[in-house]
């Protein structure tokens, strides 16, 4: 969702006067409750009766009789509900198994070496509307740190794309005493960011888990020193909002498109070549090789460095 924001910002520069309204999973609501471009959110859940929630989408999408319906994904549900839209024009890439019903079909290659907001915006070719590849998001005014600070944000939904909590737990030791740490992560998150901040046994380091909305954590990271994540949401986070930071890649590789976007930022990644690297696109619940090496021969010091 937030590497899709960049095609409402292009539509709402180029077309001020048009209803523009976004389709999202459950759950990703509060990124866009306070972007001024859209209209109405849709909400699919996908848990609570996803097929019976899928059909009555349906309906509602076709009440609305769109002019244009654009799809990002490169999935069967949103294809179905393109291609059965009832808007004259439905786009969307050519990957997606409902494509042959789109009036336009959108090429998406991983290859390309482009990011995935670059790949997005080329929906709009089509209707001749052209945008700034980078994310944006709109945030609250939330309450600050006085003190200097970094975030550091070490979950992730695969194993494979985290930097090992051993890991995590040795640079907080070696951080300035001058920096505050503060955690940052879902509320499922909040167990490994407890055993981070046991482990490391130094004072002013705080876990957030939970406590903070997305963009709360993104308005958050703006006015971090650095924010020290993995290739995972909490770097999309940052480059939404331009902050400072350092993506740590284990098991994939920014050459996918999904690397960090902000004026400031630095990709940290094994100096070694491994064959078996990138073993994916999404990652592994373990590492298939049983070393994890991608992860554990990036140093601390690469990223101290940074901080210096």
């Amino acid at each position: 969702m937030i590497l899709a924001t960049p095609i409402i910002e292009a539509i709402a520069n180029a077309l001020p006067e048009a209803r523009l309204d976004v389709l999202v999973r459950k759950g990703n609501e509060s990124l866009l409750i306070d972007n001024p471009h859209v209209s109405t959110l849709h909400v699919w859940d996908k848990k609570g009766g996803k097929y019976r929630n899928l059909i009555a989408l349906l309906k509602t999408i076709r009440a609305q009789r769109y002019d244009v319906v654009i799809n990002c994904q490169r999935f069967a549900a949103s294809g179905l509900l393109t291609a059965f839209s009832g808007a004259p024009v439905r786009i969307g890439f050519d990957r997606n198994p409902f494509s042959a019903l789109f009036s336009h079909k959108v090429h998406h290659d991983l290859n390309s070496g482009r990011h995935e907001c670059e790949r997005n915006l080329d929906l709009l070719v089509p209707l001749h509307i052209q945008g700034h590849p980078r994310p944006k998001l709109y945030t609250p005014q939330i309450e600050l740190p006085a003190k200097p600070y970094i975030t550091i944000s070490p979950a992730s939904v695969w194993f494979t794309k985290q930097w090992p909590r051993h890991k995590w737990v040795e640079l907080i030791r070696q951080l300035p005493e001058t920096l505050e740490v503060y955690l940052l992560g879902a509320p499922g998150d909040a167990g490994l960011c407890d055993w981070i901040k046991n482990q490391a046994e130094r004072e002013l380091v705080f876990n957030l888990c939970g406590r903070l909305s997305l963009t709360e954590s993104a308005a958050f990271m703006r006015g971090a020193k650095l924010n020290v994540v993995n290739d995972s949401a909490p770097m999309h986070l940052a480059s939404a909002v331009n902050a400072p930071v350092a993506a740590i890649f284990c098991s994939t590789v920014p050459e996918f498109g999904f690397g960090p976007l902000s004026d400031n930022s630095t990709v940290i990644q094994t100096r070694e070549t491994l064959p078996c690297r990138p073993c994916g696109l999404h990652g592994h619940k373990t590492c298939p090789q049983q070393h994890f090496k991608c992860a554990e021969q990036i140093a601390v010091e690469q990223v101290l460095r940074l901080l210096r």
